[in-house]
């Protein structure tokens, strides 16, 4: 979940809202070349799968399941490393989950880091801790676990940080966000995915002037932090490229900001101020034939197109979003491709196609996201990219309904390739029933999770339909 879970509360003409997120085990062998999917979108944060020998479309019967296993509640995605699944989850020994969008719940439990075989989702170790919650949608943990040389980062709901020896499950660090930065859990909690830049883990934290943070990846050490917001949001720290140059993005309730990720020194500021402190979505970047440009947009109406500087100064206003054009992004992040932005509107429940030069909305479809007839909040897909894409933008998409597509995303249409159910859907929003969590794509393979269980399934291109008994 770039944040896995949205919300609105009472206004006029909009309503209410949300935001947020006994098994056989068939053994198949892990591939011994299989690109790695080691955090939240990807290799490259860039929501690419770039696999080749994948199937071309979706049998009327499905992928063939692999395996599937029993966990427990959570927004979080899994990770794949190594032949590894690393995955978050929220143990809650009794009572029911009363959702509602702008309370807190009070509820005991236990998160749960989680190791898994690959090839056979056999539990391999979980490191578990007692985490009291308080927050809204309080069935688990956001953050996919991100993993680097050997380690795993761990983020859970009420922002406690684990570092975990990626092999035995070992504890090597942690950090508690709120007792060490004075950083209040966010009403949906902490849902910023830690990022690895270099030798630094960066983390969307809170606080007075600790709104990122940066620690040695080694040790935990911090080595520097920035900024101060009226919420830290819900955004993910996102390494763009500028002129040759990385800067760090970090979208707060009010404003986007760009700093030099090495030492956290601000570049620049550009207000951006989405409804209820929900900057979510990862700000996208993309070639344009004026230069390097960059998308965000968010509840409230707010959407915007910056002109990127070559020389570092603030980016300038290109254009913002208007009641019928752009697209208005929360749960999942959206991307570009032939000058076309990509994303699920939060207002319609539409996954849009939008013209990049001008926001005009080129056509829209509820069928990834609701699949139903009828507008409603925070429809949700989470969109991956194939790499080559084919004729078209060939995506593969996992609704909110629990079905996995894939489709063909052109500036002209949306072309289903086929889809068939996954998961299915076990978490509530505005009296629907949802899944709100993001897959992991890797060893030409598919790994998705609900509040039940995590399965695998085969997208190789000699996969064919298999009963997963």
């Amino acid at each position: 979940m770039n944040c896995l879970l949205a919300s609105d509360v009472p206004r006029p003409g909009l309503g209410r809202g949300l935001a947020l997120l006994a098994v056989l085990a068939i053994a198949w062998p892990w591939p011994a070349r299989a690109d790695d999917w080691p955090q939240w979108m990807g290799p490259r944060r860039d929501g690419i799968w770039r696999e080749t020998g994948l199937v071309e479309s979706l049998p009327a019967a499905g992928l063939p399941v692999k395996w599937r296993v029993p966990v427990n509640g959570g927004y979080s995605g899994p990770a794949v490393v190594g032949g590894r699944v690393y995955l978050m989850d929220y143990e809650r020994p009794e009572g029911d989950l009363a959702n509602s969008p702008n309370d807190r719940s009070e509820v005991a439990g236990r998160e749960r880091v989680l190791c898994f075989d690959a090839g056979t989702g056999e539990l391999v170790w979980k490191h578990e801790y007692d985490c009291p919650y308080a927050i809204s949608y309080a069935s688990g943990p956001r953050c996919t676990p991100t993993v680097a040389d050997g380690k795993v980062y761990a983020l859970g709901a009420e922002g406690n940080l684990t570092c975990l020896d990626a092999e035995t499950g070992k504890l090597l660090w942690t950090k508690d966000f709120k007792r060490d930065y004075a950083a209040p859990t966010p009403l949906w909690g902490f849902c910023g995915h830690p990022l690895v830049e270099g030798d630094l883990l960066i983390c969307l934290v809170g606080g007075e002037g600790s709104v990122a943070v940066a620690f040695d990846k080694e040790t935990g050490a911090e080595r520097w932090r920035a900024i101060t917001a009226s919420e830290s949001g819900y955004c993910p720290p996102t390494m763009i490229e500028v002129a040759g140059s990385r800067q760090l993005v970090i979208w707060d309730a009010d404003k986007l900001n760009a700093l030099e990720p090495t030492t956290g020194r601000l570049l620049w500021s550009q207000p951006l101020k989405p409804d209820y402190g929900m900057s979510i979505m990862a700000p996208q970047v993309a070639d344009t034939p004026a230069g390097r440009v960059l998308f965000a947009s968010g509840i409230g109406g707010v959407g915007a197109l910056f002109q990127l500087s070559a020389d570092g100064s603030p980016p300038s206003l290109l254009w913002a979003g208007e009641p019928k054009t752009a697209v208005y992004c929360a749960n999942s992040t959206p991307f570009i491709a032939n000058q076309t932005i990509y994303g699920c509107d939060c207002f319609t429940s539409n996954l849009t196609a939008v013209d990049l030069a001008t926001g005009e909305r080129l056509w829209e479809t509820l069928e990834p996201t609701t699949g139903g007839e009828r507008r409603s909040r925070h429809g949700t897909a989470f969109l991956v990219r194939q790499d080559p894409p084919g004729d078209g933008t060939r995506t593969w998409i996992f609704s909110e309904t629990g079905d996995l597509i894939l489709a063909r995303l052109t500036p002209e249409k949306y072309q289903e390739l086929g889809r068939m159910h996954l998961l299915d859907p076990t978490n509530e929003c505005f009296g629907r029933e949802v899944v709100w969590s993001h897959p992991a794509f890797a060893g030409k393979c598919i790994f998705a999770r609900n509040d039940r269980e995590l399965i695998c399934v085969d997208a190789g291109k000699a996969a064919t339909p298999a009963t997963t008994e």
